[in-house]
């Protein structure tokens, strides 16, 4: 291309179109800055991608929303780890298309007869997109900031916060419960992890997005910034982020997997709509789109020049409540709750077959899950009987907070709360339906401003330790707790079977844990869904993983 340009120029005066076509290739990277400071026209910016696509490896992924941060482990929403995913690389990894722990960063590791003791083995001559080396010094750097709120690139004053590094390792520096005693350095490419308890899914929460490898000298460089700049050692390097628009990588040329990435550039677009990014697939403005109405599933599944995936159930979606607000405290009315939800409904109504009424919060597919308990059946007299046993005869009026986008385990959030708003108006509840944007909803609902609220979770690393723990255990109030449950027994229950290195032993402190809950009802668990994704089948090599952060290293676009 570059060659062409050069004789284009030569004969500028004669080939004026054709240089201004030349002058346009480099798509979005080029178009984006000038974006960003109001130069750019929305017609030059398709134009321009158009013609990169058609020239380069270049795929575009219609998403339903905006990520919230590049800085993965201070977030938990898949918007943002979708993109992470392939900016980033953490010590372990997970196999194409399960949770089993495969090597990362670093190509061996071993275990202490006790449990106690972690010692990984890094790759060596890996560096980060600013050519920072990546060693064992790095891998402490990270760690560290994650379990110290005092640490200089925690930027705790900046608002930043890691909830699930709290959850998955028991809390941070100085608390009891902290399960990181210390990381040593034995050299350059040897570290070592010393736990003070054993951990059962210890060497699963290393290998997720969260914990994977940011450049110190990034982070001296961009300080609370680092958010927006993100450098890792992953297959591809941050180019522009056009809030609400979209965000564009290229090919990191020096990646250490030799003949990866097979892109040149990656385009995740924002697209609200499910239906309005079903058209720009057939269009050919994406080459790629998630959060797909199952309706449309047999449609796609039949159209020439389109390919459906599916991915592997491994979430959850539910009603959500802030136990400490009146009348929600109440277990009575919570309990009312789920018998007034017709979660069958709801599943038969939109998920087209894609999807099993959910009993419990994990999945049936994980370890411990109790399959004794049955979802709450839909009856509207024995909600009204528990509402006047609590003194609500009359009903009562609240909020019900709706997410604004669609997610893996909720393709149609309004519906759902059109449903949820309907039945619980036959028992005398009155909601309020409230909307807000995606960051701010997740912000606000952390803080507690909502009653009722529509949210799920995406399972990160295949351990039922990161559903409980992460969602309602008590410590993780402030966190992922939006429900701000807490019960002691379940709290012990969750730090036993997180601790428990014997499996079966795990499982039956799980199988407890949903015991309890089923009768708590910190929320109404309505569906595990099992998400779909479409591309054109120009894309190749696209494997899509049940944790909806897709590798996307080794996709490719066929050429005509």
């Amino acid at each position: 291309m570059k060659g062409k340009c050069a004789i284009w120029f030569i004969f500028m005066l004669l080939c004026m179109l054709f240089l201004a076509a030349c002058s346009g290739d480099g798509g979005a990277k080029t178009d984006k800055v000038e974006e960003e400071s109001g130069g750019a026209s929305e017609e030059g910016t398709k134009g321009e991608k158009e013609a990169t696509a058609n020239e380069e490896q270049v795929l575009v992924f219609g998403r339903g929303g905006d990520s919230v941060s590049l800085d993965f482990a201070s977030v938990s929403d898949g918007e943002s780890l979708r993109v992470t995913e392939n900016i980033y690389e953490s010590l372990l990894d997970y196999d194409k298309e399960s949770f089993e722990v495969v090597p990362g960063l670093a190509h061996d590791w071993e275990v202490s007869d006790d449990g106690l003791r972690y010692t990984f083995f890094l790759e060596e001559g890996v560096t980060f997109h600013d050519g920072t080396p990546f060693n064992a010094e790095a891998v402490k750097v990270n760690f560290e900031r994650w379990a110290d709120p005092e640490h200089t690139y925690a930027f705790a004053d900046e608002g930043y916060a890691y909830p699930l590094y709290g959850s998955m390792f028991g809390g941070y520096k100085g608390d009891d419960a902290h399960n990181i005693k210390e990381i040593n350095i034995m050299n350059d490419y040897e570290v070592e992890f010393v736990l003070n308890a054993p951990q059962g899914p210890f060497l699963q929460n290393m290998a997720m997005s969260y914990f994977a490898m940011t450049s110190p000298t990034a982070l001296e460089k961009y300080g609370s910034t680092i958010n927006e700049n993100p450098v890792g050692t992953g297959p591809f390097k941050f180019v522009s982020w056009s809030k609400n628009d979209q965000i564009v990588l290229e090919k990191n040329a020096n990646y250490h997997k030799e003949g990866l990435p097979k892109l040149d550039q990656i385009i995740f677009e924002v697209i609200p709509e499910n239906s309005a990014r079903l058209i720009a697939l057939r269009s050919g403005e994406v080459d790629i789109i998630d959060g797909i109405n199952p309706d449309d599933a047999a449609s796609i599944e039949s159209e020439e020049g389109l390919d459906l995936y599916v991915r592997g159930e491994n979430n959850i979606g539910f009603l959500g409540m802030n136990v400490e607000k009146e009348p929600l405290n109440d277990k009575l009315v919570r309990q009312a709750i789920n018998y007034a939800v017709d979660t069958d409904a709801i599943v038969e109504a939109l998920y087209a077959g894609y999807a099993t009424t959910a009993a419990n919060l994990i999945p049936p597919n994980y370890l411990g899950y109790n399959d004794e308990l049955e979802p709450y059946a839909h009856d509207v007299e024995q909600a009204k009987e528990l509402l006047a046993e609590a003194g609500y005869a009359d009903g009562f009026e609240m909020d019900l907070w709706v997410m604004p986008v669609s997610r893996p385990y909720m393709p149609d959030p309004e519906t759902v709360a059109e449903i949820v708003q309907s039945n619980l108006q036959e028992i005398g509840i009155t909601t309020n339906i409230v909307r807000e944007e995606w960051a701010p909803y997740l912000e606000k609902t952390g803080k507690g401003e909502q009653d009722l609220y529509l949210l799920g979770w995406s399972g990160s690393n295949g351990d039922p330790d990161y559903f409980f723990d992460s969602l309602l255990h008590g410590d993780s109030i402030g966190g992922e707790n939006r429900s701000f449950f807490q019960n002691d027994e379940v709290d012990k229950l969750i730090d036993q079977a997180g601790a428990e290195i014997d499996q079966d032993k795990r499982a039956a402190l799980y199988k407890q844990v949903q015991t309890i809950l089923h009768e708590e009802v910190p929320g109404v668990n309505i569906v595990h869904s099992t998400p779909l994704v479409a591309a054109k089948n120009k894309v190749k090599n696209f494997i899509p993983h049940p944790s909806t952060s897709d590798p996307l290293e080794e996709v490719e676009i066929a050429t005509e």
